[in-house]
């Protein structure tokens, strides 16, 4: 904990990346507030440790009874999903800034020592994401404005918050730009799921049905980074204990296209796929990379979990699910005694 007093807070704590930055500051020893509008019933992660709490954070009062004895925030609180739900969900992912406001705002009310904000890759410039072979997007790149649609407009207008409540109230804020991130006990169906869980249960659901054609997104040509979870977590760790309060990219630098995803999870699977291009399907951007320039200059580090190693961890994980669930998908809940928690999957 950066302050040295007081308690974490994890606003969205009941999402996929909260749920593992709990774990991982419990693991820590830190005590931890994790906070989320869904259910506890809807969380991914609950671990009895913890202090969770369901409270609608676009709402300042419930903000400010969130902080109540709070030195450091993490906020991971967003109305987001894949491609597939941002590209028809503007206005609810614009939403989110009201989140982003009234956190920002009890954290200065409350003298927070330090206040994390998960921004996202979609702030960049969509004219330098035209090109399946593109160039690595470095920081400057999200200036002149020109993010995604909706999305990124709530990550960059955020940004800007946090950097003015930083300029005009010394409220010390740091940024992460996230790139893609996957990885086990995360959304793999719904709607919500990006690319690498839903081609994960598009191949496993193929493994265990005997049917091996699956739908593709676009041809198969566009190209992303992807970033395992536990590099996220790593990353964000890193940035709230830094001194810099510049935004930085947290992804991976290892560019791979959607048919050359599917390639390495049919390796895994063991099973060949027929894919069945739907051209119509929500892509976003041409190509989108991670340069990582910046955060291995300040902080000497970079993620470095490859996509093979990430996939298969994944894979497993949702075979597992799947076959638990009769191959439908249907989310199921886990106990895991040892660990002393609840995971619902």
């Amino acid at each position: 904990m950066v302050g040295g007093r007081g308690t974490v807070l994890v606003a969205g704590g009941g999402g996929f990346i909260g749920g593992h930055l709990t774990r991982t500051l419990c693991e820590q020893g830190f005590r931890v507030r994790s906070v989320d509008k869904k259910p506890l019933d809807d969380w991914y992660q609950i671990l009895l440790d913890v202090e969770a709490r369901q409270l609608d954070l676009s709402v300042l009062a419930d903000c400010r009874e969130a902080l109540r004895g709070i030195d450091t925030v993490y906020n991971l609180a967003a109305d987001m999903g894949g491609m597939g739900f941002i590209e028809t969900h503007k206005a609810d992912c614009m939403l989110s800034v009201l989140i982003n406001t009234h956190l920002l705002i009890a954290a200065q009310e409350a003298n927070v020592g330090r206040f994390f904000f998960s921004s996202s890759a979609c702030v960049y410039a969509a004219d330098k994401q035209v090109n399946a072979d593109v160039t690595a997007l470095n920081e400057c790149d999200a200036y002149p404005a020109m993010p995604e649609d909706g999305y990124g407009w709530e990550k960059l207008f955020s940004e800007r918050m946090c950097r003015h409540f930083r300029e005009d109230f010394g409220l010390q804020t740091r940024v992460a730009r996230y790139h893609n991130v996957y990885g086990v006990d995360g959304t793999f169906d719904g709607g919500r799921e990006k690319a690498p869980a839903a081609l994960c249960r598009k191949i496993a659901t193929a493994a265990l049905t005997g049917c091996h054609e699956i739908e593709v997104w676009g041809d198969g040509e566009q190209t992303r980074s992807f970033m395992y979870v536990d590099d996220c977590i790593e990353g964000t760790l890193r940035i709230t204990a830094g001194d810099s309060a510049l935004p930085v990219n947290v992804g991976s630098s290892e560019l791979v296209s959607i048919n050359q995803m599917v390639s390495i999870i049919e390796q895994i699977a063991g099973i060949t796929v027929k894919r069945k291009y739907n051209l119509d399907a929500p892509k976003g951007v041409r190509g989108r990379n991670s340069d990582n320039t910046l955060i291995k200059e300040i902080y000497g580090w970079e993620p470095s979990i490859t996509l093979a190693d990430g996939l298969e961890r994944t894979y497993r994980w949702i075979f597992d699910q799947l076959s638990a669930s009769g191959a439908t998908g249907d989310r199921t809940t886990r106990v895991n005694a040892s660990a002393g928690d609840r995971t619902v999957a």
